[in-house]
């Protein structure tokens, strides 16, 4: 797949192509349905299959006090993306000066000029353009000018309700007011709830896969290691929605080796399971949220430097204050059994993120 940050890295003559923009956050099941169909027929007419996306966010950009945290970093977006097929991504650096475009300039400009759009594929409720002027209308109307059509997609659903997202929780039945999942479209909006009540079996199911965050290891304050079970800890940059304080099964997946060199990983331990704890570490009167994850029963890994992403699968427990280090570390210990067996159940880890 073709990555392009710049008009200036189309190719010229590029085309012809059907072409759909938007943010695709997480890229998630009703991202990839319309994608690997818009895919699909554009194989068939012999064309290029392009998705026009943004970094930042514009959200982050117009209204950066209220911007939505984003489920995915730009690096996990592009990789979601090419697994969906396309063949080319244009991944535009959203500003001010750029958002003043006029709907017709952003068209002309990008999609027929640059990518030779035969088809664009959009929602019903696309906008574009300065202070979102332009719409499904102006989309149609710009398509007769300029000689390509235009394919909506509505929005897609959930077709029964997963059995993870049933429950008899409060939360449950809360979740349930706001939105039936029968009727519920596959969204960014739903996962980012899911996530902030700490959901994350139901949030991969919108998904299609466990939710991530990734980061560089950096050192901690080696508690875990004092008790018996080191946790590699996430620095500050982390890329990817946090999900509530909690301690959460998963696996730690070793992406690149330390900036400074080093040997990259044995393939063995490419993907390990592990206990995934976020939170303040209250017991220890912590102010500051760590996000922290221990192999399990493995304490012979040096991982400061790499980058690694945490993928959950299972919330445990909540965030707990212990009256004592030992009360905490038979809690510990019980954490790691339930996560051991969770994710064997899982039958390992994805193969393909």
């Amino acid at each position: 797949m073709h990555r392009w940050t710049d008009l200036s890295q189309v190719p010229t003559g590029f085309g012809p192509s059907v072409v759909t923009l938007g943010n695709f956050d997480g890229v998630h099941r009703g991202h990839r349905s319309v994608l690997t169909r818009m895919v699909a027929d554009a194989r068939a007419v012999g064309a290029q299959a392009v998705a026009v996306t943004f970094s930042p966010h514009p959200a982050q950009v117009h209204h950066p006090d209220t911007a939505p945290p984003l489920l995915t970093g730009v690096d996990d977006r592009l990789a979601l993306l090419e697994r969906t097929g396309l063949d080319a991504v244009l991944l535009l650096h959203y500003t001010l000066d750029f958002a003043r475009q006029t709907p017709e300039e952003f068209v002309s400009r990008y999609l027929v000029d640059a990518l030779g759009a035969r088809t664009v594929v959009v929602g019903r409720d696309v906008r574009f353009g300065w202070g979102n002027a332009g719409d499904l209308t102006t989309m149609t109307k710009l398509g007769e000018r300029y000689g390509f059509t235009v394919e909506v997609i509505e929005d897609l659903a959930a077709e029964q309700e997963p059995s993870d997202l049933r429950g008899n929780t409060p939360q449950d039945e809360r979740l349930r007011h706001v939105a039936d999942p029968l009727h519920r479209r596959w969204s960014s909006t739903w996962v980012r709830e899911l996530l902030i009540e700490g959901r994350v079996t139901a949030a991969a199911t919108v998904l299609g896969r466990p939710h991530r965050v990734r980061g560089v290891v950096v050192h901690g304050d080696a508690r875990g290691r004092e008790l018996g079970f080191p946790t590699a800890n996430l620095g500050p940059e982390v890329a990817g929605m946090v999900p509530a304080d909690g301690v959460y099964a998963g696996w730690l997946r070793r992406l690149a080796p330390p900036a400074g060199g080093g040997a990259v990983a044995d393939p063995a331990d490419v993907v390990l399971p592990a206990a995934i704890s976020i939170g303040t570490n209250p017991t220890f009167d912590g102010v500051t949220q760590r996000i922290e994850a221990y192999a399990l029963d493995r304490t012979d890994l040096d991982l400061y430097g790499e980058e690694v992403a945490f993928e959950f699968v299972a919330h445990l427990r909540p965030t707990l204050r212990f009256d004592s280090v030992d009360e905490l570390v038979v809690q510990m210990r019980e954490d790691v059994d339930r996560a051991r067996d969770l994710l064997a159940d899982a039958g390992g880890p994805p193969t393909d993120w």
